[in-house]
């Protein structure tokens, strides 16, 4: 029981020793020295209240500005509109000549035809077969059937009663041959000049796809070239961005493009053009048609109307019709049907710079009996030439 006893006391001891431990700790620890407290406290004001009448404070001077000493804002001068600058006009090259220099483009793509030619005649013995191979050389280049029994028979008489075929020989037998059949006697001048007081007036015709409304527009350069002014009748009103297409080729040489609504009537628009030249004292009005497809018969009646209101000015001086040459016979339908519908005065062969089928000049004349007038041998702007037959043939058959 004492032992008990004993060990409580001590117990007790312990705690109470350990808690003044803790308190003396505690006093140790020093706080932060208290701020004195201020002598003036601040007081804030309540809100003035306005006061009227008899209770109105005295109004203080104080010091104010005129209007002219008060500064406005900067205000942003408007920006200014886009200048659009007039294209620059161009000078397309003359015409004279023209063939000639782009005879090595002709030839690079032609003389397939007359290196062939000149192979097979240069044989030593020109038997049947030869002569059929001839013929067969002849049909490819689309020269046509009639046009090919022609040379061949005219070849044959020549060579039989020459003898001797020496290369320069046959060359040079060979160009006469080619020349007589492209018809030399042709008149090839475009005709831009009306009898009358009045501009020269060309109305150029032909399916989608020939490059039509192209040769419009070079066809300008050519006649600007030659120093005459132009007015341009936009009448393809069907096919989308043809009057747009027409009107940047007159503007580069500065001539002036007649246009109306797109689906509207094109021989409205081709009498307003003819009109506008007239007025303008202008050397040549080119109308450009739709590209009238020769299997839609109310689309070429159109075209027949085309015609004839224009006329209500004048007659036509010139109508152009624009064919592929790279769809060879079926370019020779086309051209009969147009024939039928308007007076075909010539003939425009485009893209005879990617085919080796130049026969087609041939077939095509003999078909319609009017002549090719031009032809085109490229994409740039001044290759639209007129045709030569002597530059052609030689461009065919080489040097």
């Amino acid at each position: 029981m004492e032992l008990i006893l004993a060990v409580v006391i001590a117990l007790v001891v312990a705690v109470a020793v350990t808690s003044g431990l803790v308190i003396s700790g505690r006093k140790k620890k020093q706080l932060p020295p208290a701020e004195p407290p201020s002598t003036t406290p601040t007081i804030t004001a309540p809100p003035a209240e306005p006061h009227v009448g008899d209770e109105a404070e005295t109004p203080r001077e104080e010091p104010r500005r005129t209007v002219e000493e008060v500064d406005l804002p900067a205000t942003e001068a408007p920006a200014a509109e886009p200048v659009v600058e007039a294209p620059a006009i161009e000078v397309p090259e003359p015409t004279a000549g023209r063939l000639v220099r782009l005879r090595a483009r002709l030839a690079r793509s032609q003389n397939s035809l007359g290196k062939g030619l000149l192979t097979l005649l240069s044989r030593e013995h020109l038997d049947e077969d030869t002569w059929e191979e001839i013929e067969d050389t002849l049909l490819t280049a689309d020269v046509g059937v009639a046009p090919t029994q022609e040379l061949v028979e005219a070849l044959r008489e020549r060579v039989k009663v020459l003898g001797t075929r020496t290369p320069d020989e046959l060359r040079g037998l060979l160009r006469e041959e080619l020349i007589a059949l492209l018809g030399p006697d042709f008149d090839r001048s475009v005709r831009t000049e009306s009898p009358q007081d009045t501009p020269g007036v060309v109305m150029v015709v032909g399916v989608n796809g020939t490059g039509k409304t192209t040769t419009t527009g070079k066809l300008a350069r050519v006649l600007v070239a030659d120093g005459k002014s132009v007015v341009l009748g936009a009448a393809d009103t069907f096919r989308a961005a043809a009057a747009d297409q027409l009107q940047t080729w007159g503007e580069r040489v500065g001539a002036r493009t007649v246009r109306g609504p797109e689906g509207g009537d094109p021989a409205s628009i081709a009498f307003d053009a003819v009109k506008e030249g007239i007025a303008e004292k202008a050397d040549v009005v080119l109308i450009d048609t739709a590209g009238r497809l020769h299997t839609k018969t109310g689309l070429m009646d159109e075209l027949g109307k085309v015609k004839r209101v224009v006329e209500k000015h004048g007659p036509l001086d010139e109508i152009l019709l624009v064919l592929d040459a790279t769809t060879g016979q079926n370019g020779l339908i086309q051209a009969r049907v147009f024939a039928e519908v308007v007076d075909i005065t010539g003939i425009v062969l485009t893209k005879l710079d990617g085919t080796a089928k130049g026969g087609i000049v041939i077939a095509v004349q003999r078909e319609l009996g009017v002549p090719v007038k031009l032809i085109g041998l490229g994409e740039g702007p001044d290759d639209l030439a007129p045709f030569e037959p002597g530059a052609f043939v030689d461009a065919l058959i080489g040097d």
